[in-house]
């Protein structure tokens, strides 16, 4: 396990990768885990694909190496949480042109029509390795190696709420309205932040993902 410091205020946790569970399984577990200690000081606790980064008030640990102590037999003993068990969430996604202005970019990167990137998007199974850039935003794991593209060179000042993009070998809903550079291929009606809610995103690291492509019509009548 690799525990190191990231500026003076954040702690990078990097777990062994020869505990039997996958690194996200791991990742979860050793977020779950802090969350519960509850260490004094520690303001944030971020979970990505292959780390969990801890934010921390400096004036709370005046010794580093203390609380790096703590964090590592947390980490070393931390088990996933049974009642929290990762989720299957369907998302409806609208593919028409309005809503899509790279989808043909998309395909003829890929060689085929854009039909059938909407076949291969909806027919995988994606797992969240992260959520961030913006409140709530998802990055997916799990897309077809066809449709990997890189994001654009300039990124656009505003892409609409609820816009399903690609950026790499990631796909990912903007839940609102931001800059970004990922491929627009698709809209969502579904909210996928809520600040109101008891739980704002509706995603996290660990759920599961699929879409499910819907009709302009659907895309409107959505309530």
């Amino acid at each position: 396990m690799l525990i190191a410091p990231m500026g003076d205020a954040a702690i990078l946790v990097k777990p062994a990768e020869t505990t039997g569970r996958t690194t996200l399984e791991q990742v979860r577990a050793i977020s779950d885990a802090m969350r519960r200690a509850a260490l004094p000081g520690v303001v944030d606790i971020v979970p990505a694909p292959e780390s969990v980064t801890l934010f921390y008030d400096p004036a709370c640990w005046p010794d580093f190496e203390e609380l790096c102590g703590q964090i590592r037999v947390i980490a070393a003993h931390a088990q996933p949480v049974v009642a929290v068990v990762p989720v299957m969430v369907e998302i409806p996604v609208c593919y028409e042109p309005a809503f899509a202005p790279d989808l043909a970019k998309v395909a003829n990167r890929a060689g085929i029509g854009e039909t059938e990137v909407v076949t291969l998007h909806t027919g995988a199974d994606y797992v969240v390795q992260a959520v961030g850039f913006a409140p709530g935003f998802p990055y997916l794991g799990g897309l077809s190696e066809k449709l990997h593209a890189p994001r654009l060179a300039t990124p656009r000042t505003v892409v609409p709420a609820g816009s399903v993009g690609i950026g790499g070998n990631l796909t990912g809903v903007y839940p609102m309205a931001t800059p970004g550079g990922w491929n627009l291929i698709g809209r969502t009606p579904v909210a996928l932040f809520d600040l109101a809610s008891t739980r704002p995103a509706k995603l996290r690291v660990g759920d599961r993902v699929r879409f499910k492509a819907i009709s302009l019509e659907d895309f409107v009548a959505w309530k």
